[in-house]
């Protein structure tokens, strides 16, 4: 049986539309360097209209072993796939592809980056039985899957349009619950955990003061957002003596699998690591 990993030199990618500002070539090339691997990990700008040709080739012509896709490919990229697994099936979107036995799989790692980021820098945020998750884009998505999925017993999802809202908690059924923004004072009240999705606070984009002081003495406020890295509503948090959680982790996190699938080993998020993407985006380590 042909074990794709015998392949000199193995290629992986990420494709997007644009993909310039992409930092996934810094992350994967980084441990390729750190395992001494022959590879290679490289950005390909595709345009909506030539993603199918680009799948199409991906499946025939032995180029790459696999890669990412990012804004606007991931739904794309899973109805495309042969073997799509569970994780992305219910979302509707994939992330991670990669080649075996000629077929084409995918997965969605963002739910995983997102709850690895959060084990690895406050253990035990699991525990929090009440979580308020603000937005209800397609970044909310493999994130409320993601906390379902850890058990939590209520999942609050806050959107200016609360019909983006309950078309998610419908998506993912119990625990989760739909509100409008005029909930959210009350929704905080008690409650362990809060994650913004949204773009409020990206950057440099206003973000309202929120009452995080209603929150449980031991809650984490955790913010998808890495630009800027401490973002307002990590500060509001800071402020009140909450622990918080930045979103460059979550990036790092979900580049873990895919670089194992398409490379053979299993890379560790490091400091080192860290660093050199906060230097690429201008922050303070």
């Amino acid at each position: 049986m042909h074990d794709s990993r015998e392949t000199l030199s193995p290629r992986a990618f990420v494709a997007g539309y644009p993909i310039k500002h992409s930092r996934s070539p810094l992350i994967h090339n980084y441990w390729l360097k750190q395992f001494a691997l022959v590879g290679s990990y490289e950005k390909v700008e595709v345009a909506p209209a030539d993603f199918t040709d680009f799948i199409r080739l991906l499946k025939t012509e032995d180029m790459y072993r696999g890669g990412n896709t990012t804004i606007p490919h991931k739904e794309e990229a899973f109805r495309l796939a042969d073997w799509p697994d569970e994780i992305s099936e219910e979302l509707g979107a994939a992330n991670t592809l990669w080649m075996e036995e000629g077929a084409l799989y995918a997965t969605n790692t963002d739910g995983f980056g997102f709850t690895a980021n959060l084990d690895s820098n406050h253990s035990g945020w699991d525990r929090a039985k009440i979580a308020v998750v603000l937005g209800a884009g397609g970044a909310s998505r493999a994130i409320v899957q993601a906390l379902r999925d850890r058990g939590l017993a209520e999942i609050h999802i806050v959107n200016r349009s609360v019909a983006r809202a309950r078309e998610l908690a419908d998506r993912f059924g119990r625990p989760l619950q739909a509100h409008g923004l005029e909930a959210l004072p009350e929704l905080m009240q008690g409650a362990g955990l809060f994650v913004n999705t949204s773009s409020l606070g990206m950057d440099g984009n206003p973000a309202p003061d929120l009452p995080f002081f209603g929150m449980r003495s031991d809650a984490l406020v955790a913010d998808i957002v890495y630009v800027p890295l401490k973002t307002p509503f990590m500060r509001q948090a800071e402020s009140v003596g909450l622990a918080t959680v930045d979103g460059l982790g979550m990036l790092l996190h979900q580049a873990v699998p895919g670089f194992e699938k398409w490379f053979g080993r299993r890379p560790v998020v490091t400091q080192e690591l860290r660093d050199i993407i906060l230097a690429d985006i201008g922050a303070p380590a």
